[in-house]
């Protein structure tokens, strides 16, 4: 029913509709542009801007909605002019029969009297008067009211520059668009009928981020549609249906909803991810939803002669924005100048650095699996890791939606340092750590919390001289009361696939492994009270996704290592010094009395935490090779490769290891969050015959994300989140204590 009187056509009737009174015809000569300051004599009886008027005329009595807002749509009319009949408003452009013009006067760029009038598509500024009944129901009550272009009397001279010409140019474009359905009626006589309208590679294109992520919003790639445009345009809408923005239709790329009666725009519209081009001109909007700034694919926001007076810093997120149509707005002087001066982009980096903080969110609530608080909390172990987003990749360019000041390294490593240090940690793995801002800030700062670490960085360090201090890298550190260092390496793993045993320097290994310089760190750690050992690996795996291969032999090479290393430190020797050094005799809290070494017979018995950045989903080889202790030859990943040994009998490892949160996973739906991707990369895995979890850092609220389009920003300072697992050790049968031989008394003398 939102065509209202002209939905269907009369039997009979032709191109006649009920209770129209005169004839005259359609002008289909098309004007150029609206004057910038014609002006009418004001009407008393004319309603607000802001409500939907009631048409004093009792002449159109079939019409659904009484409303004078559709005056001059259809037709060209003087104030005693009534029109009986005009073109197939369902036809499409152009193909309306040619009838005989009357003589009115055309619109030209220059100012007009109350008299004249204009071809309604280009809402000229001519006076529209309120006795004429017969337009259709998807007009505006805005054409009422001060300039037919929907800016108000006081609008000042118009810009006469490049910016503001494009705005003039995008707007004549949008209000052809002014039947029901004229987009998709045009595009199907353009393409002769045919319904799906190509848009070119660039619609099937998948974008990968610079860590081998598909450009996707919710982890998995988007499914091929035979459309994904929807024109719900001159439809007379006053809402939206909730069913637009399910899941179902997160595929569409552009949503035409022009010549409409719409006030607001659902919050759910930021669900539509995938949108590329919005146009919701000729409406009755006054402002934008907060949710508009999630739509982070957005080309092309179009706002034409709506009753918008300040737009919402969120617009500040759409950094691929190209167009945002603002002419006919009453738009509130100083983002007026920032689009009229610099155009789009201007306007759009504008409102993002003048955004300010929004509300914190709530905490991130931890998750008790096991209730330990009334044990001993030295054999528990809490365990962070954290991808940090290395200032260096942290660009402008790529993280677009993001504040430079928000952005910027110093605002950042605040906030990381606050969160390590309210988490409380015993262990903390960081990836993407450079060498400057560990030398400078972490080592010193974590330091002053009672910690000590290790640090590796990735293997072109070694070449780069002075540069190679802007090398990331990862930083394990553990807390200094609690536990000792007995050993440490620093694994680049495409080096160590070449020297294992068994290696063949085949193309595939000098070339996609080889070349790589991703890296692993191991420690192997004593606790100063119970004597139980630990081994702590941290690593950030590559990221491209079309090295699926290479991130597998690194996982696999790395747990080689690792399993080399346990065999070895089973034969480690007992620690002989673990007092904690102490500033003064005087310290209040005292010293904890150590206990002997604990010695174990197999490096499976070691507890074992490998943590890091793996860029690998869940479902992946990768992930599959630690749950599975191994991975086939056949595996698809290897497929068409020449790895050696690897290619010939596939790879295994010896410890039974999980994901900490294989408890909990469907509340951690994320580790990583960007506007074109979001799931879990990031893993803390334990030996799970000699560690048991009991504690977990739960999800960012999912209520402060409906406004979040992508990480960093104003509170989580990476593009990951942290995770945090707290276990308890496992009691060992089978460990003894290493204790020293007894000889007898005369051993002492």
């Amino acid at each position: 029913m939102a065509d209202g009187a002209f939905r269907f056509h009369q039997p009979g009737a032709g191109q006649f509709y009920p209770n129209q009174q005169h004839t005259a015809h359609r002008n289909l000569n098309r004007p150029t542009s609206p004057p910038p300051g014609s002006r009418r004599p004001f009407n008393a009886d004319t309603p607000s801007p802001s409500r939907s008027p009631v048409n004093p005329s009792q002449n159109n009595n079939f019409n659904m909605y009484s409303q004078n807002g559709y005056q001059n749509q259809h037709g060209l009319m003087t104030s005693t002019q009534n029109h009986q009949r005009y073109g197939n408003i369902h036809m499409p452009k152009y193909q309306q029969p040619h009838h005989g013009h009357h003589n009115v006067n055309q619109h030209h760029p220059q100012h007009h009297h109350a008299g004249q009038l204009g071809h309604q598509h280009n809402l000229s500024s001519g006076g529209f008067q309120s006795s004429t009944p017969h337009l259709p129901p998807y007009g505006h009550d805005h054409l009422q009211n001060g300039n037919g272009n929907g800016l108000p009397h006081d609008e000042p001279e118009e810009p006469d520059n490049e910016h503001w010409r494009e705005q003039k140019q995008c707007w004549e474009e949008s209000k052809e668009l002014n039947g029901p359905n004229q987009r998709a009626r045009s595009v199907a006589h353009q393409t002769k009928g045919v319904n799906y309208v190509p848009l070119g590679a660039a619609a099937e294109e998948i974008h990968a981020d610079n860590r081998g992520t598909v450009a996707t919003t919710n982890g998995t790639a988007p499914s091929k549609q035979t459309w994904d445009e929807l024109d719900l345009g001159g439809q007379g809408l006053c809402a939206l249906s909730p069913v637009l923005f399910n899941p179902t239709y997160n595929f569409l790329k552009r949503l035409d909803l022009v010549y409409n009666q719409l006030e607001t725009l659902p919050r759910e519209i930021g669900q539509l991810k995938n949108l590329e081009h919005l146009d919701v001109s000729f409406n009755q909007l006054t402002e934008l939803p907060e949710e508009i700034g999630m739509l982070s694919n957005l080309k092309h926001l179009l706002l034409f002669n709506n009753h918008i007076q300040s737009l919402c810093y969120e617009v500040g997120f759409l950094f691929k924005l190209e167009m945002l149509g603002i002419y006919g707005n009453p738009l509130e002087q100083g983002q007026r100048d920032k689009i009229s001066e610099g155009g789009t982009r201007k306007l759009v980096e504008y409102l993002r650095e003048s955004m300010p903080e929004p509300k914190a969110p709530r905490d991130r609530e931890w998750h008790e699996l096991e209730d330990v608080s009334g044990g001993d909390d030295q054999d528990t172990i809490k365990t962070i890791t954290y991808n940090i987003l290395c200032d260096r990749y942290a660009t402008p360019s790529y993280y677009g939606w993001v504040p430079e000041r928000v952005l910027g390294w110093s605002y950042r490593k605040t906030l990381i340092i606050e969160e390590l240090r309210d988490l409380r940690a015993d262990i903390i793995c960081l990836q993407e750590l450079d060498r400057t801002s560990y030398d400078d800030f972490f080592r010193p700062e974590l330091a002053a919390s009672g910690f000590k670490g290790y640090y590796g960085q990735k293997g072109r360090a070694e070449t780069l001289g002075e540069s190679a201090k802007f090398v990331d890298g990862c930083g394990t550190f553990w807390k200094d009361k609690k536990y000792i260092l007995l050993d440490s390496h620093h694994l680049v793993l495409g080096r160590k696939a070449v020297e294992r045993p068994g290696a063949k320097a085949s193309a595939d290994m000098l070339n996609r492994v080889w070349q790589r310089d991703d890296i692993a760190t191991v420690v192997f750690l004593e606790n100063r009270v119970t004597g139980a050992r630990l081994i702590v690996a941290n690593t950030h795996l590559y990221w491209d996704p079309a090295f699926k291969d290479v991130k597998l032999i690194q996982a696999a090479v790395m747990m080689e290592e690792i399993t080399k290393l346990s065999e070895k430190w089973t034969k480690f020797p007992p620690a002989t010094n673990k007092q904690v050094f102490r500033f003064s005799d005087s310290e209040d809290e005292p010293a904890p009395e150590p206990g002997p070494s604990l010695s174990y017979a197999q490096g499976n018995q070691i507890p074992l935490i490998i943590a890091g950045d793996f860029n690998a989903a869940t479902g992946t080889a990768v992930y599959d090779l630690f749950t599975k202790k191994g991975m086939g030859a056949d595996h698809s990943d290897l497929i068409g490769r020449d790895y050696g040994a690897f290619s010939r009998a596939g790879m295994s490892h010896q410890f039974t290891l999980k994901s900490a949160y294989a408890q909990i996973e469907d509340e951690m739906p994320f580790t990583n969050y960007v506007p074109h991707y979001v799931d879990i990369l990031d893993y803390i895995w334990y030996s799970s015959n000699s560690l048991r979890v009991v504690g977990l850092l739960g999800q960012i609220d999912p209520e402060y994300l409906k406004q979040v389009p992508g990480l960093p920003n104003f509170h989580y300072p990476s593009d990951h989140i942290s995770i945090c697992a707290e276990f308890k050790v496992e009691k060992q049968r089978n460990v003894q204590k290493a204790v020293e031989a007894d000889f007898g008394p005369s051993s002492k003398k």
